[in-house]
């Protein structure tokens, strides 16, 4: 695979996507080094975006620098998946309360439209769109423009687990769970039952934090 060349932001942008894309698909597993040399060579570009982009990964938590060793996906113990949730938990229900009763009929239309994508992509498999799909359902009832600064903190926390996401979403169980979820979510947003989404997505992340934690436990 060769990037299309143009100014350096936009060699590391391709070379970050790229390697958004091989840790959603599951490509790198937690713990995995990731290579440099071998990033450079199948993406056609030199290793200076490669360092740039992992500079990157490495802000949000989703590779670690080791050092003489080099980078390596994040590994995470239970306590961390713990305490990435509960933070979750309280920010993203910050977020829902203020932003659900501001939100138009086109907006949940577009939210409605992500959960469509998302549980497409789950009936073929496709974990790389699902991800993406389902962020923007969720991210749509949590981002306005007046708290930008708990929007950033939530997705830290999102970033941080991402390879673990990935590991969730290759279970054709969860796949069907995370669409069922998002449905019921989904009706007590179009009737704009505000606990009621609240709750359905505490249950939904709580499910997701179960499974992770189970195949936490198994690789120990």
């Amino acid at each position: 695979m060769t990037t299309q060349q143009g100014g350096p932001g936009t060699t590391t942008q391709h070379t970050l996507d790229a390697l958004r894309r091989a840790i959603v698909a599951g490509r790198y597993r937690p713990g995995q080094r990731v290579l440099q040399d071998e990033i450079a060579d199948n993406l056609g570009v030199s290793l200076a975006p490669v360092r740039e982009a992992l500079r990157a990964l490495e802000q949000e938590g989703q590779v670690v620098y080791r050092p003489r060793r080099g980078y390596f996906i994040t590994e995470l113990r239970v306590a961390d998946l713990h305490e990435i949730y509960a933070l979750r938990q309280l920010l993203e229900e910050r977020a829902v309360r203020h932003t659900l009763p501001t939100l138009d009929d086109d907006a949940v239309e577009r939210i409605a439209s992500a959960a469509q994508d998302c549980a497409e992509a789950a009936r073929r498999g496709d974990v790389a769109a699902e991800l993406a799909a389902n962020r923007r359902f969720h991210f749509g009832m949590l981002e306005s423009p007046d708290q930008t600064h708990t929007v950033r903190l939530i997705r830290l926390l999102w970033d941080s687990t991402e390879a673990y996401r990935a590991m969730y979403y290759n279970s054709p169980q969860e796949r069907a769970a995370t669409v069922e979820a998002h449905d019921e979510i989904l009706d007590a947003l179009r009737r704009r039952a505000v606990d009621e989404v609240v709750t359905g997505l505490d249950e939904h992340r709580d499910r997701a934090l179960r499974v992770l934690t189970d195949l936490l436990a198994e690789g120990d």
